[in-house]
């Protein structure tokens, strides 16, 4: 029953995302106006006299771009309780985030958001199932690997994560398929909570999983070195995957194997401003933007990002293959937020978008300024020649080296037993210096030497995240830093060989 409901409701919203994208530009324009118009009576929409903004023009004027910390003072005031300061009245919960210079952050969702971070999973389901047909993993366990759902208080607010907040709102048709149960999902410590979960679900019908690449690999390992079988034999109804958070492509090699077979897999873009974009085609990699889903966007190039004036467009102003920096103005009070993630364009017609990386997640220690898109494109390519499979990587500039000049230096961990190339290191930069002509010119000008490699032993990058308190969850490498302290940390913990 519930895959034929699943049906007829996926032709719908099928239907209703199409129309909204063939109406984006004049969807977008009229949900600023109304966000305006809600929010023009806080203090906040006092503060920047949203009464007088009639068009984008003066929108711009109006609402300067921020980070968290410059919205902080705000989001302080309305954590304490004070009422009408970003959003009429008061948030509905309060996502904790981590920040790197303001500790947790905490982030509004309102009564009017919440919908939108529930509705837009959903349909992400239902737009694969109207264009698959494939229904049947409704009939199944569904898994999804997050954060505890255990609220805390925050001055009458229920505070979470994100994810443990979203558990609250599953549906009730999905409730009997969910696991794992409430009471193992609200374990604290994550290896306890991945062992409790091997437990509950490996003699169960999973169909559908989902999470963050690294930790469903953790769950896969867990569940293989118990049965020694692969996740297709654990689980024969698997068949739908389900993630976000992170590039797939560096963990698609070992999961893939893990799996023992290709199965369909469903990239998300969720974030706890809002619910952003998803994957609405199987052989197309792009993300459907959601166009009506209480969020007006901005986008800044990303190369003007820093400059005195940058150029600050809507949607009506994108190009496509332009490195963007996303602006968000959402229906809990974020009002020109930078919330940190750069993307591109992929499609116009509809929109459609890939994420490219972090905006503080680069190097530029020498004007290079090398990104995550790159970086992955450049080891994925060569490990792909090798038949290699990683499982984390990040990189650092080394710029006061004790012989020679400065270079890139990258921390690598592959799966046990794998014997890297001698040139790998040398075919990756190669790669990296056909993606960036910056770095290829420093390279050539004797600026930089050519990158190098240490390898790590297995299990370096989940010590270093246990060490951080960021093991599991929501919780992700930085793939880049422009500084060294990922690095220095890896080598003084002795998890270099």
């Amino acid at each position: 029953m519930k895959s034929i409901l699943a049906k007829l409701l996926a032709k719908w919203v099928l239907r209703q995302l199409n129309r909204e994208q063939q109406n984006a530009l004049q969807i977008q324009h009229h949900l600023m106006l109304d966000l305006l118009a809600k929010a023009k009576s806080t203090q906040f929409g006092k503060d920047h006299q949203m009464h007088l903004v009639q068009d984008y023009t003066a929108f711009k004027t109006q609402i300067p771009v921020r980070d968290y910390e410059g919205l902080k003072p705000y989001i302080d005031e309305a954590v304490a309780g004070k009422l009408n300061v970003i959003w009429p009245g008061k948030p509905l919960y309060w996502a904790k985030t981590s920040g790197t210079t303001s500790g947790v952050k905490y982030i509004p969702i309102s009564k009017q958001s919440i919908k939108y971070h529930i509705h837009s999973a959903r349909n992400a389901l239902l737009c694969y199932i109207a264009e698959t047909g494939n229904a049947r993993f409704l009939n199944g366990k569904l898994i999804f690997l997050s954060g505890s759902p255990i609220l805390e208080q925050k001055n009458g607010v229920h505070t979470g994560r994100l994810s443990g907040i979203v558990n609250h709102h599953i549906p009730a048709y999905l409730k009997s398929n969910q696991l794992p149960s409430y009471a193992t999902n609200c374990i604290d410590d994550w290896e306890q909570k991945v062992a409790a979960i091997v437990a509950e679900t490996i003699h169960q019908p999973m169909s559908l999983i989902s999470g963050i690449p690294p930790w469903v690999q953790m769950y896969f390992d867990l569940l293989m070195a118990k049965t020694g079988k692969s996740i297709s034999e654990i689980f024969p109804s698997f068949s739908v995957f389900v993630y976000g958070g992170v590039n797939f492509e560096p963990y698609r090699l070992k999961i893939e194997k893990s799996i023992g077979k290709k199965i369909d897999s469903i990239e998300t873009y969720p974030a706890s401003e809002g619910f952003i974009a998803f994957q609405n085609n199987q052989n197309d990699s792009g993300l459907l933007l959601l166009v009506n889903n209480g969020i007006f966007y901005e986008f800044i190039p990303v190369d003007e990002f820093y400059n005195e004036q940058p150029t600050r467009v809507s949607l009506a102003g994108v190009e496509l293959n332009k490195n963007y920096v996303l602006i968000l103005n959402t229906n809990a009070g974020l009002f020109g937020y930078n919330i940190g993630d750069t993307v591109k364009f992929v499609s116009l017609n509809p929109y459609k978008i890939k994420v490219t990386g972090r905006l503080k997640h680069f190097i530029s220690a020498f004007g290079e300024h090398v990104i995550g898109e790159e970086v992955e494109f450049a080891i994925l390519q060569v490990a792909h020649k090798y038949n290699l499979e990683m499982v984390e990587f990040t990189v650092a500039p080394q710029v006061n080296p004790e012989v020679g000049l400065p270079y890139h230096e990258w921390y690598v961990e592959f799966t046990e037993n794998t014997i890297v190339p001698a040139s790998f290191a040398a075919e990756v930069d190669a790669m990296l210096c056909e993606k960036n002509t910056y770095y290829k010119d420093l390279i050539e000008g004797a600026v930089l030497q050519k990158l190098k490699m240490k390898v790590l032993p297995k299990g370096a990058f989940i010590n270093l995240m246990k060490m951080n308190g960021k093991l599991g969850g929501q919780n992700k490498v930085p793939r880049l830093s422009n500084n060294r302290e990922i690095a220095d940390q890896l080598e003084t913990m002795g998890l270099v060989n």
